[in-house]
C-alpha cells in the first residue's frame, strides 16, 4: 500500500474558491484504494460552513516554534468517501471571513501552515511515501523536506509532487520577510533557488525542490515554458521539462450527469436528448423572461467576468453576437466594467440578452443543460472545467485553442464529420465571431450534423477516473 498525502489550501466540499478545490476534493477518492492510501491536510478555516466545522473530530494539539514564538497547532479530522481529511487549527491565522485576503498576512499564514502540516504527520502517525502539494500556498513543503525535516528518520526519503493550478499567483514578498517567517538560511535565497527578480517566491520553492511538477493540461505544460504564459518562470520550467507533465483535470460524473441531475428542469441522456434537452431551454427562457422559442440559438457563458476569460473580445463583438436569432445567457461576477456591459445589453436587447450578475451553482447546472452552445474564448486557460461540464450536458463549446481548452475540445471538421465543438486559434475578436457564426450555421442548416456532434460530446470521458490513472502512474514512477 502506497501512502499519499495531499497538502493544499482548499478542497471541496469544505472550502472552495476555484478549480484547485475540485482537484484536491475529488482526486484522492478516485485513486485505487487497493494500492493507495490517500489522505488530505487542509487549514481549518472559521469561514467553513458551521455544520462542517462542527462535524470535525478533535485529535489533539501541540506547539511549534514559528518566527521566534510558540504557536498552537490543533489537529482535527473527518472521514469522507473513504478518504481521511486532517485539519490544522490556529485561530490567529485561519479565523478570517475568507481563505485568502491580505497578501502579507497570507504569506505568513501559509508558511505557518506548511510547517504545521509536516509537524502534524508524526503526531497523527501517518508517514506518506509521497506528498502532493498544490500552488504557492504549499510551495515550501518540498523545500522543507530537503532542509529542516531531511535529518529525521520519519521524513527521510519522502518524495514530493508540486502541481501548478495557476502560475499567475506565486506568493512573492521581499526576501527579508520570507526568510524571517520561513526560517530558511541565506543559502536558499539565490536566483537558482527561492529568489526571483530580487523577491522571495514561494511557488518557485515548489518548482525548484519538488521531485516532479504537474500542471492541469498537456498544452498548458508546454505553454508555460514560453515567456507569454510563463509569468517569469518559463526558463526554470524549460530546465525542468523532463520532470514536468500535464494531466487534465476531471469532473465528478456523478455530480454532473444530465440523466440524474436534480438541479436541472428536465433529465435526459445521450439517447433521448433530441426530444428531452429542449425542455430545459424552454423552462430557462421562461424563468429568465426571454421569448420561449425553440428556434432561438441559445449561447451561454458561465464564468468570472475578467480579461483572462476573453471578455474583451466579447465586448468588441456584442452587437454581432446578439443578432435577432440568438439569445445570450450570462452568469457570473467579476470586473465591474463587464458586469455593467452585460447589464447595458440586457437593457438594450431585453429579448436577446439575460445578464445574471451573481453566481449560483443551481443556475449554472440549469444553463449547462438548457443552452445550445457554450462560449469560452480565454486568453489563457490552465485547464478549464466549464467546457467539460458543457460537453457532459451536450452543450457544444466554442473555445480558443489554449491550455486545457485545446486538449479537451476537438474542433468540428465538416468534411470528416468529426469533433465535439468549435475552436479558433488567435486571440482575435473577428476570429471568435467567425466561429460563432459557423456554429449558428451548423445549428440552423445542418441539424443532423449538430446532433451527431452532441452524440460525440456526450460520449467523451473527462471523469476523474481517467485523470486518476495518470496520477497513479506518476506516483508509481516516483515511489518505485
Amino acid at each position: 500500500m502506497k501512502k499519499i498525502l495531499f497538502v493544499a489550501s482548499e478542497a471541496v466540499p469544505f472550502i472552495k474558491t476555484g478549480g484547485l478545490a475540485d482537484v484536491v476534493g475529488s482526486l484522492p477518492k478516485y485513486l485505487d484504494k487497493r494500492y493507495f492510501d490517500a489522505r488530505v491536510i487542509l487549514p481549518k478555516y472559521m469561514c467553513m460552513k458551521e455544520e462542517i466545522r462542527n462535524s470535525l473530530e478533535y485529535i489533539g494539539d501541540f506547539y511549534i516554534d514559528y518566527a521566534g514564538t510558540s504557536k498552537y497547532v490543533g489537529v482535527l479530522k473527518k472521514e469522507l468517501d473513504g478518504v481521511t481529511f486532517y485539519f490544522i487549527d490556529n485561530e490567529e491565522y485561519f479565523s478570517g471571513p475568507t481563505p485568502y485576503g491580505d497578501w502579507l498576512y497570507d504569506i505568513e499564514k501559509f508558511i505557518f501552515f506548511s510547517q504545521a502540516a509536516l509537524c502534524a504527520l508524526p503526531f497523527v502517525d501517518f508517514r506518506p511515501d509521497l506528498i502532493h502539494c498544490h500552488d504557492w500556498q504549499t510551495g515550501l513543503v518540498p523545500v522543507y523536506l530537503k532542509d529542516r525535516f531531511a535529518g529525521g528518520e520519519f521524513f527521510r526519503g519522502i518524495k514530493s509532487v508540486f502541481t501548478i493550478h495557476n502560475l499567475k499567483f506565486q506568493g512573492t514578498w521581499d526576501v527579508k520577510t520570507i526568510k524571517y517567517f520561513s526560517g530558511l538560511s541565506d543559502y536558499y535565497f539565490t536566483p537558482d533557488k527561492l529568489e526571483a527578480f530580487k523577491d522571495g517566491n514561494l511557488l518557485k520553492g515548489g518548482l525548484v525542490y519538488a521531485d516532479a511538477i504537474t500542471t492541469v493540461s498537456k498544452t498548458y505544460a508546454k505553454e508555460i515554458q514560453n515567456p507569454f504564459y510563463g509569468e517569469g518562470m518559463d526558463g526554470l520550467l524549460r530546465a525542468r521539462d523532463n520532470d514536468l507533465r500535464g494531466i487534465v483535470n476531471g469532473i465528478d460524473y456523478n455530480e454532473f450527469d444530465p440523466e440524474t441531475d436534480k438541479l436541472i428542469y428536465n433529465n435526459y441522456n445521450s439517447k433521448n436528448f433530441r426530444k428531452e434537452k429542449i425542455k430545459n431551454k424552454r423552462a430557462l427562457q421562461k424563468d429568465l423572461g426571454l421569448p420561449v422559442d425553440d428556434r432561438k440559438f441559445m449561447l451561454a457563458m458561465v464564468s468570472r467576468l475578467t480579461d483572462q476569460k476573453g471578455f474583451d473580445l466579447v465586448e468588441y463583438m456584442m452587437d454581432q453576437i446578439c443578432d435577432e436569432n440568438t439569445q445570450l445567457v450570462v452568469l457570473g461576477t467579476g470586473d465591474p466594467k463587464y458586469e455593467n456591459m452585460f447589464r447595458h445589453y440586457a437593457w438594450k436587447y431585453p429579448d436577446r440578452v439575460s445578464a445574471n450578475i451573481y453566481y449560483s451553482e443551481d443556475m449554472s447546472h440549469k444553463i449547462y443543460a438548457a443552452a445550445d452552445a457554450f462560449l469560452m474564448p480565454s486568453l489563457f486557460e490552465p485547464c478549464g472545467l466549464s467546457q467539460l461540464m458543457s460537453l457532459r450536458y451536450g452543450t457544444l463549446p466554442i473555445v480558443r485553442e489554449t491550455g486545457g481548452l485545446c486538449d479537451t475540445v476537438e474542433s468540428y471538421n465538416e468534411f470528416e464529420s468529426k469533433g465535439t465543438g468549435f475552436s479558433f486559434a488567435n486571440y482575435n475578436a473577428h476570429e471568435m465571431m467567425d466561429r460563432i457564426n459557423f456554429a449558428r450555421h451548423i445549428y440552423y442548416d445542418k441539424k443532423r450534423e449538430w446532433n451527431k456532434m452532441i452524440d460525440r460530446a456526450m460520449a467523451v470521458d473527462f471523469s476523474w477516473k481517467q485523470s486518476a490513472l495518470e496520477y497513479q502512474a506518476l506516483y508509481d514512477w516516483l515511489i518505485g
